[in-house]
């Protein structure tokens, strides 16, 4: 073995794969720019943590199952002048991740709240949070089918798991009032330690009646609400916009 199928085992064997697909061309760099031994080895690691950072935001995109691809620079926030861009450049720092806060964005349909829900999320992520996307609708009869089946605490466990849980659609369909307990559950799991981002075309005024329950929606207002950023969308709806 030669000296160069030496080196390039010993990488695959440290598991520097990035080091180690890239070896030439790092060296042939390395020597085109004179850098030091020093600056050389610089290079070379930060060419390796690139490429695990890469792998773990698309594997990580790959488990929030999100619905669609988004990002913050396809917004168009012209098109909406209710929204304050630098809340939302706020928001995706991810600071409110940090602190188990929730972030409420309202509004009628079409307004581009899920786009700005799939693009926080995805900044998230880059930023190094996990993230798990999901319709409300989805949520509730998920919840409601391990609780018939005894796992409740298990789905509970796994819907708490994630530092950033996107609740979509919230309000779209009016939930059974064994379900409302069932979310309030959830949130409650959450509450200080998880932080949550909700899309829902209904104002916190009416979760009542999308509850099914003005004691229990009271409740979830409560704990969402304490530690919270209510964002409400009030431009016309993108399709409609396109139709006409």
């Amino acid at each position: 073995m030669n000296d160069h199928d030496h080196l390039t085992a010993l990488l695959g064997r440290l598991k520097l794969t990035a080091l180690r697909d890239q070896l030439d061309s790092l060296i042939d760099e390395a020597g085109r720019r004179e850098l030091t031994i020093r600056e050389a080895l610089t290079l070379f690691c930060e060419r390796e943590v690139a490429r695990r950072d890469q792998r773990r935001i698309d594997m990580s995109f790959g488990l929030a199952r999100f619905p669609f691809v988004r990002d913050l620079s396809g917004f168009d926030f012209g098109a909406q002048p209710s929204l304050d861009k630098a809340q939302i450049r706020e928001i995706a720092t991810g600071r409110f991740i940090a602190n188990g806060e929730a972030v409420l964005l309202l509004g009628p349909p079409g307004v581009g709240k899920t786009h700005l829900a799939v693009a926080l999320g995805r900044e998230a992520i880059v930023t190094g949070y996990s993230v798990l996307f999901t319709p409300a609708t989805t949520l509730v009869a998920q919840l409601a089918k391990a609780h018939g089946e005894g796992r409740l605490e298990e789905k509970l466990t796994h819907y708490a798991k994630p530092k950033l849980l996107i609740v979509d659609e919230l309000g779209y369909l009016p939930f059974e009032p064994d379900a409302a307990h069932l979310f309030f559950q959830l949130v409650s799991r959450r509450y200080e330690r998880g932080a949550m981002l909700v899309t829902s075309n209904r104002a916190v005024g009416e979760w009542g009646s999308v509850f099914g329950d003005p004691v229990v929606a009271t409740a979830i207002l409560d704990r969402l609400l304490h530690h919270s950023h209510v964002i409400t969308i009030r431009g016309d709806s993108y399709r409609l916009r396109e139709k006409r």
